[in-house]
């Protein structure tokens, strides 16, 4: 997988209902321990708010936030997946699931770092919590 600089990638939902063409620097791939993050278990990448663009479902968009209000989590209304998100970390970023662009998986990382979320670092905390290894199973046969 490509890791470094930007890279132009476009992406969708499960359902195809929103769509999206972005660049992202695959290097920044992490996941987060917060209460939303713990409980999609995505693996997200960023990209400046004016590199990303949808292509589609703007309509289908459903925003959620939570706590501070300041991070803007986005999901399609109809599959439930989880796009794209306003980081509250880096307001000038959008953290963008992995698993809903074109040719990319999160089993694609070996390893993701998992960023302190439990404690934001605008609230004083930060720094890694840990790191996710994936070491796929050799294939039967």
């Amino acid at each position: 997988m490509a890791q470094g600089a930007g890279r132009d990638v476009t992406g969708a939902c499960h359902c195809g209902g929103v769509g999206f063409a972005v660049r992202v620097d695959f290097a920044s791939a992490r996941r987060c321990n917060c209460s939303i993050c713990r409980m999609r278990g995505a693996v997200a990448v960023s990209t400046p708010l004016d590199d990303f663009r949808l292509t589609r479902g703007e309509d289908l968009l459903t925003l959620y936030t939570f706590n501070s209000g300041e991070a803007k989590h986005y999901f399609c209304s109809v599959c439930g997946i989880y796009t794209h998100h306003r980081r509250r970390s880096d307001p000038a970023q959008y953290g963008v699931n992995v698993a809903c662009i074109e040719g990319v998986s999160p089993f694609d990382f070996a390893e993701v770092v998992v960023n302190e979320g439990v404690l934001h670092p605008n609230d004083g905390g930060g720094g890694v919590a840990g790191v996710l290894r994936y070491f796929p199973s050799p294939k039967a046969g």
